[in-house]
């Protein structure tokens, strides 16, 4: 292993816990050097190449990278003699900061993190090429303490939030979700916290924590575990998510070969999983890839059937592979949630952030529409 892959490593557990935001994921950009936007060279088109994709370690959305490494789709596309890493981050931010300082040049991420690392060109300049799932109970799940008292509705359990103890990772797409739902009916906890995955659980497990908001498959472990109950999600307020594929700049200049065949292999990886019979084998990719989940508990996040009083949805995840409708409405309503929080300076993105003519293109070329595909609950 390299001496900057084990330094990243070392980075990534590093920060299991001081990274729960993105407002200390730009502190923690604005210390690196701007050397790091040099660029990279990746080659002449047709000349095999080794890609390094960064990926977070636990969001379902982008579950399709487990299908791809799984399956290795990619061989049937890259040039013959290619060869591809994958590295582990604990969050989105990690994993945008892996691409921003060159350590990867594919990432797979959520939303709020994905427009984050568009706009910072000052080290690096990277572009969302692609959409790896959107759903309205992935990012967007809530939770309450396991004591808490029988509900009728979604509506009830949020309401018995008021005045109670609630947390979730700032600056994420559960923020923007919970400030949305609490606002819309009404509710002030007596204190909105700033917590990661891991100081929720324990806050869940030893009763200082009345609710919480956080993404799968964290939220189907919890509820497996017997530590909290599944109240509400993005259901219940018409809210939606989405996790997306960005790439360097660099990357996408010097080896449009190597973009389109990524994106054919992701484009394999998404229809896969949408075909209900590889479901076993799909969360068997899933389990070997991560640590500290059971297997009911992964399948529930991907595949859960959930009560509609708990924000339970019939499709669990839309595979759009492009830029739909929906999907541009998540971008648009995270740069206005990221302007709004002083994490991003531009109300707007910069023309060039989102690249869908390779998607289009792709789409056009296999007789396609996107989504591509859906993964129902059951």
């Amino acid at each position: 292993m390299s001496n900057s892959l084990e330094k990243q490593r070392n980075l990534r557990n590093a920060l299991a816990i001081t990274l729960p935001s993105l407002a200390l994921f730009i502190s923690l950009l604005a210390a690196v050097p701007n050397v790091l936007a040099q660029k990279i060279n990746y080659g002449k088109p047709g000349e095999p190449i080794k890609l390094v994709i960064a990926h977070p370690c636990c969001y379902t959305e982008v579950w399709s990278v487990f299908a791809q490494s799984g399956k290795e789709f990619w061989k049937k596309y890259l040039p013959a003699g290619s060869s591809v890493e994958y590295l582990v981050g604990l969050q989105g931010a990690v994993v945008a900061n892996q691409l921003l300082a060159g350590q990867a040049s594919i990432g797979y991420l959520g939303d709020l993190p994905a427009i984050t690392a568009t706009t910072k060109t000052e080290l690096s300049d990277v572009r969302i090429v692609g959409v790896s799932g959107s759903g309205q109970d992935q990012c967007h799940v809530f939770l309450v303490r396991k004591d808490a008292p029988p509900f009728k509705d979604s509506e009830e359990a949020i309401k018995w939030v008021n005045g109670k103890t609630v947390a979730t990772p700032k600056g994420s797409c559960t923020d923007e979700f919970v400030q949305k739902m609490f606002k819309q009916f009404g509710v002030e906890p007596a204190a909105y916290l700033n917590q990661n995955i891991e100081v929720i659980s324990s806050g869940f497990r030893t009763g200082r924590l009345d609710g919480a908001a956080i993404w799968e498959p964290n939220a189907s472990n919890l509820v497996e575990e017997g530590m909290a109950r599944r109240v509400a999600s993005g259901a219940t307020i018409n809210e939606r998510g989405a996790g997306f594929i960005i790439m360097r700049a660099d990357l996408i200049e010097q080896r449009p070969d190597v973009v389109r065949a990524w994106l054919q292999a992701e484009l394999d990886s998404q229809k896969f999983m949408a075909d209900e019979k590889n479901s076993k084998e799909m969360i068997g990719f899933v389990r070997s890839r991560i640590q500290g989940f059971s297997e009911a508990s992964l399948r529930k996040a991907l595949y859960g059937k959930y009560p509609k009083s708990e924000g339970g949805t019939d499709t669990r995840l839309t595979l759009p592979f492009g830029f739909t409708s929906e999907v541009n409405k998540v971008i648009d309503q995270g740069v206005v949630f990221l302007n709004k929080n002083k994490v991003i300076s531009s109300a707007k993105m910069r023309p060039e952030a989102v690249m869908p003519e390779f998607t289009e293109v792709i789409l056009k070329e296999r007789n396609l529409k996107a989504p591509i595909g859906k993964v129902e609950s059951r």
